[in-house]
């Protein structure tokens, strides 16, 4: 089965009204009416998502995240099966930006399996701070996969998306680097031999995606020499133009 790729954008806590909202998801809807051969994901604010869903069949809807447990006294959490029951069939999970605030493997691993159990798409974010000159890195990625997907059975795992996130190379942090595609490449085969030695051939229809900041102006090369089957862009996906470029670019490397 030959794997469709993938661009998902990330909004975050942007932007500041239901207007801008609605204006910026149009604007991307129009641009990108003839793409036929690539998959388009928005992930907007929570409050914005019943909204949005009414404006375009061809862009599927994602949470930037969901609680570990379907309901209960879990005061200001939204779970699963709340976000599937609006039309959302993708949720980012794992995010270095949630980490920070102290989301731990053990949590994201509950939220992962309480997503399938709704029947949506996690997007799985895993990636190193730094890159040590030991390789201490990889042992940590090894570390977040194998403790993310603890418990996952075979037959699920095809459906969660791998998001490689180099947290030295996203735009938010102090002195970031650029990543290369070939710094990708690297992570994206280990992530695969990590994967196909926990849950074999079932990881062959996985799809890894980037998303280190990327952007309309190096989304090309990362397709071409990356080794990855999408984008998981954040700031780009705030400006329509950026993010429908991105698109096409996605569009003509689906072969």
């Amino acid at each position: 089965m030959v794997k469709k790729k993938i661009v998902i954008g990330n909004w975050k806590m942007n932007p500041l009204s239901l207007q801008e909202a609605e204006k910026l998801f149009n604007n991307i809807a129009k641009s990108i009416s003839n793409i036929k051969k690539t998959e388009v994901v928005i992930c907007p604010p929570f409050l914005y998502l019943e909204k949005l869903k009414k404006i375009s069949r061809k862009i599927y809807l994602g949470a930037q995240d969901a609680f570990g447990r379907d309901e209960g006294p879990f005061t200001g959490e939204i779970s699963a099966p709340m976000l599937y029951n609006i039309g959302v069939r993708y949720v980012i999970l794992g995010h270095s930006e949630r980490r920070m605030m102290g989301e731990n493997n053990n949590e994201i691993n509950k939220k992962i399996k309480s997503a399938l159990v709704a029947g949506l798409r996690p997007v799985l974010c895993v990636g190193e701070n730094v890159r040590d000159e030991s390789h201490n890195y990889f042992n940590l990625v090894k570390n977040q996969l194998e403790e993310c997907l603890l418990g996952v059975s075979k037959n699920s795992i095809s459906k969660i998306i791998i998001a490689y996130e180099p947290i030295w190379a996203i735009s938010s942090t102090p002195d970031r680097k650029d990543a290369t595609p070939d710094d990708c490449r690297e992570m994206t085969i280990f992530i695969r031999r990590i994967l196909s030695d926990k849950f074999g051939k079932e990881t062959s229809r996985m799809r890894i995606i980037y998303g280190g900041s990327a952007n309309e102006r190096d989304a090309e090369n990362f397709f071409k020499k990356g080794g990855i089957d999408g984008l998981l862009p954040g700031r780009a996906s705030l400006d329509s133009k950026k993010f429908s470029r991105i698109v096409k670019i996605c569009e003509v490397s689906n072969k």
